[in-house]
């Protein structure tokens, strides 16, 4: 599988990586096993996982995820072939550490419990999961303006505290997630101006009926090396097709979780169904093109995928072998013009 520079660190990983939210959750540990098995035996090289995991976030269940890639690493004795990315969580999650913050003492704490949990002596990429500050994140298309909350964010603290955990030899690199071209730029200037060590990526929602992060984002991946690493390219399996119609079929995460019901708005079914022709057209599938539109994107690093199902995750890995010719991506943008970020 080719592999892309993740940002502009010296860490060369597939055009795929494993996403592992469901473990413990809809997937138990040994169908766990059984992807990690089959994604590293079809060249994937990158796990990406969070202290929050599995999803839905629960605190009978915080941390397992973790948990059985620790187990996964320790039994395969594989942590030499995988670069490992986990996540300390932001504000809003009152199981976790009774309310968490980017705090030096929260912080260290965080990375400590995953270090434990995943069996390992460092992670190569650690990312701060959504900023503490508010933004407009997770489908929100407004800034939530606010003249009395103004600007809340210890930036230095953080990077003062990222800094010592590389230093220390816990995390190689740091990334971020969820966050705006602002705020990228923002970090990275502190980090220029004092030395600090910049963050390589940030794991932001990208597919085709969320391309916000071309808005600005993909000008700082340009001029200042940012990877992104895209999750939900299959927008929580709308991509698919399988929720057409309103349909609902059992287990299916939007089934489970209704809180994501952007992803099934009319405009956004709309579009899906312009995109399964458009991949019928051209001998695809949905998620095919979904996927291999995402990995063809030059600011795109990896692309973060997630199955629950063994057979989607086949499906999901072939798509990095795929080209899609420039009159099909032209095709794309067309149809994307008609139907824009229908899911957010």
């Amino acid at each position: 599988m080719k592999k892309n520079k993740l940002g502009l660190s010296s860490l060369e990983v597939s055009k795929i990586c494993l996403g592992s939210m469901t473990f413990g959750e809809q997937n138990n540990p040994d169908e766990a096993f059984a992807q990690m098995d089959y994604a590293v035996e079809k060249g994937v090289n990158f796990f990406d996982t969070a202290e929050m995991y599995p999803v839905p976030g629960k605190a009978a269940t915080q941390g397992d995820t973790e948990k059985i890639i620790g187990n996964w690493l320790d039994e395969s004795g594989k942590r030499d072939e995988v670069y490992l990315a986990t996540k300390v969580v932001g504000k809003g999650i009152k199981w976790i550490r009774n309310g968490p913050d980017f705090s030096k003492q929260q912080i260290n704490q965080a990375i400590d419990g995953s270090l434990k949990r995943l069996k390992t002596d460092f992670v190569d990429l650690y990312q701060l999961h959504w900023p503490e500050r508010a933004n407009n994140k997770f489908g929100t298309r407004i800034y939530p303006w606010d003249q009395n909350i103004g600007y809340k964010h210890n930036f230095m603290a953080v990077l003062e505290t990222i800094t010592e955990l590389i230093e220390f030899g816990k995390i190689k690199y740091w990334g971020l997630s969820n966050e705006t071209a602002w705020g990228m730029m923002k970090l990275i200037q502190l980090c220029e101006q004092y030395g600090l060590p910049k963050p390589i990526t940030t794991q932001n929602s990208y597919s085709l009926l969320n391309r916000l992060y071309e808005y600005g984002g993909s000008e700082v991946s340009q001029f200042e090396g940012i990877g992104l690493m895209a999750y939900s390219p299959l927008a929580f399996g709308a991509l698919t097709g399988k929720y057409l119609d309103r349909a609902k079929p059992k287990g299916a995460r939007l089934s489970l979780y209704p809180i994501f019901g952007r992803f099934l708005n009319p405009h956004a079914q709309g579009a899906v169904r312009a995109f399964k022709e458009l991949a019928q057209k051209n001998g695809l599938s949905l998620a095919e093109l979904s996927l291999a539109f995402v990995m063809s994107r030059p600011f795109v690093s990896t692309t973060i995928i997630g199955a629950t199902k063994m057979s989607q995750l086949q499906e999901n890995i072939e798509s990095a072998y795929l080209e899609l010719p420039e009159s099909l991506l032209q095709e794309i943008e067309e149809v994307f013009n008609q139907y824009p970020d229908a899911a957010v």
